[in-house]
């Protein structure tokens, strides 16, 4: 375990890249043998928006990482958070580490987006994907992706996480999040299995509902029990599954990238058309 953390510490770029990368193609591959949906779409042409905001996360990411990188330190000099309340063995502290991230720098990030109108703006742009693949996984405008990164550093205030941690749990989430939005269909059985411990595909996918009450339900990003601990867990069959978001039907998967860099700062629209104002 500790070579494994150790490892992380010092993780080259091109090796996070290769994850990224390395997750998209496999999925992007295996969407084409185990489809969920046989979507009629242009798969690279839908791939293009989502690989831009793909590269925009990217760039947040990497202008911020000195922030995550002295919180870190500052956390693991001063003995500041969860994990230094209590001598513990290295296992349980990167347990504690991935599950303080997973809730804090993801769930409440992602529930905080749908409460607050301003930052459901940034976050609408992920659910305008009306068909959702495995290069939605990263369809987030930018300004999502730094208020992302703030809970994310949150996370590391609150557990006390050394950026080993902080970089498995990164790596893992890259993961995570291209399977769970990946078009493949896992046995029903073993997806359910999955869905009691961890975020599986088919819970994922309904999420990506385009109406309410769905769409503010199932959050997680990698464990599932965030949201069956805080009743915001639901299942419906695939079939019924309709992707997008209903307040936005004119904008999908193939609205121009300036449109959607554009939208957060427009008035959002009510289900009946009108406008909150």
């Amino acid at each position: 375990m500790q070579q494994l953390i150790d490892y992380f510490e010092t993780i080259p770029s091109w090796v996070r890249s290769l994850i990224l990368v390395g997750g998209i193609t496999f999925f992007w591959v295996l969407e084409y043998g185990v489809p969920l949906f046989n979507f009629n779409y242009k798969k690279v042409r839908h791939a293009i928006p989502n690989i831009f905001f793909t590269l925009t996360t990217v760039v947040v990411n990497f202008l911020l990482a000195f922030l995550l990188l002295k919180s870190s330190d500052w956390v693991s000099e001063h003995e500041f958070g969860i994990i230094h309340l209590f001598p513990l063995p290295l296992w349980a502290s990167v347990l504690i580490g991935l599950l303080v991230l997973d809730f804090v720098g993801a769930w409440l990030a992602h529930w905080v987006q749908h409460k607050i109108k301003p930052l459901w703006m940034f976050h609408l742009i992920h659910h305008t994907d009306n068909f959702v693949d495995t290069t939605t996984a990263n369809r987030h405008h930018p300004g999502e992706s730094v208020i992302r990164f703030f809970f994310t550093l949150l996370g590391v205030l609150v557990g006390g996480l050394p950026i080993g941690i902080v970089l498995l749990y990164q790596s893992l989430s890259v993961v995570f999040a291209q399977l769970t939005h990946a078009n493949i269909r896992l046995p029903k059985k073993l997806d359910t299995a999955i869905s009691w411990i961890l975020v599986s595909p088919d819970m994922h996918k309904v999420h990506h509902h385009y109406k309410l009450p769905y769409t503010d339900t199932n959050y997680g990003n990698i464990f599932s029990i965030w949201d069956r601990l805080l009743g915001t867990f639901s299942a419906m069959k695939n079939e019924d599954l309709i992707y997008g978001i209903d307040t936005y039907p004119d904008v999908d998967s193939n609205t121009h990238v300036g449109r959607l860099l554009k939208l957060p700062f427009n008035k959002y629209r009510a289900p009946d058309g009108g406008k909150f104002e």
